[in-house]
């Protein structure tokens, strides 16, 4: 039996499960909320949709009880408030850390052979929070990041150009926002350099662009982002359960690649049954090496605050 849980019902939660539903490829998603009927109501609206959608995948919600999710081959996290104002980070950080290790150890009681992959905020660290409170080896916890920053980059870059995303393939690496590490190096449309078809002005502003994603959706909605984060956990459940083995970047600890050892960092990886069954450790350039790093320091400075609240 195919079976995949989503803990949180929220709007990336629900999209999340909602998409792996009408993908048709699971027996069960489960959705786990700690609002009493919010998943239950969630997941309802979901299998109501079966009929119409033309998908089988039962859709189940339940009001914080795990043992539902016993047999899961994958646990998605999405769980976690948003930075609210007045808030610090390292509140945000304390709050997030301790219900991602609640969630981590309720889960893992269930299901200690799934897969978990984060998706809660701050991203980078929550996987790190996530590795160390799982006790898994680090190919089976890893977060979500690196697939919805680079589909934002190529729904960009398809709006500039006047092509199909589906055309585009892409790559950035590092942090979560502010520091990921562009590649138009390694960005090509139906195989040609993206260099060849954009000016190098509008990439950079493209590529600016895409750091501040999140942010452009909060400035426009009020909230964040959940359509694309959603799908993008989704597509990485499917390669996963399908044993597809995309490459996809995604947050995962480094092990001594482009000479980081212990961050979590997005890197493309090859993603099959196994979890991540590989890290490729592609070339990267002076200058990209310097972004690299630069994001690696930021990533460990937050790392760094996680560790002093002695959470573990």
């Amino acid at each position: 039996m195919k079976k995949v849980t989503v803990v949180g019902a929220g709007n990336v939660g629900a999209t999340c499960a909602d998409v792996l539903a009408q993908k048709n490829f699971l027996d069960e998603v489960v959705l786990i909320d700690i609002k009493e009927g919010f998943a239950e109501g969630k997941a309802l609206d979901i299998w109501e949709a079966s009929a119409i959608n033309h998908f089988d995948t039962r859709v189940n919600g339940y009001t914080n009880d795990y043992s539902k999710t016993a047999g899961s081959e994958v646990v998605v996290i999405t769980s976690g408030i948003p930075r609210r104002p007045g808030m610090s980070r390292d509140d945000l950080i304390s709050t997030n850390a301790k219900i991602m290790m609640d969630v981590v150890g309720k889960v893992t009681k269930y299901s200690p052979d799934a897969i978990i992959i984060v998706v809660a905020n701050p991203l980078d660290v929550m996987t790190y929070a996530a590795h160390k409170a799982s006790g898994k080896a680090a190919n089976k916890v890893f977060g979500m990041a690196g697939i919805l920053d680079t589909a934002r980059y190529r729904s960009f870059l398809a709006t500039e150009i006047g092509v199909s995303p589906n055309d585009i393939q892409a790559l950035l690496m590092g942090g979560h926002g502010d520091t990921m590490v562009p590649l138009p190096r390694y960005t090509t449309v139906a195989g040609i350099p993206v260099t060849k078809l954009v000016e190098a002005d509008k990439l950079n502003a493209i590529i600016d662009r895409t750091k501040k994603g999140g942010g452009e959706i909060v400035k426009l909605l009020g909230t964040s982002a959940w359509y694309a984060p959603g799908a993008a956990a989704a597509q990485m459940v499917e390669s996963i359960v399908n044993n597809q083995k995309h490459i996809f970047p995604v947050c995962v600890r480094l092990d001594g690649q482009w000479g980081q050892k212990g961050v979590y960092l997005g890197s493309p990886v090859r993603l099959g049954r196994e979890g991540i069954e590989e890290i490729i450790e592609i070339d990267l350039n002076e200058e990209e090496m310097k972004d690299m790093e630069t994001s690696s320091a930021a990533v460990k400075s937050v790392m760094d605050v996680f560790d002093s609240m002695n959470l573990i």
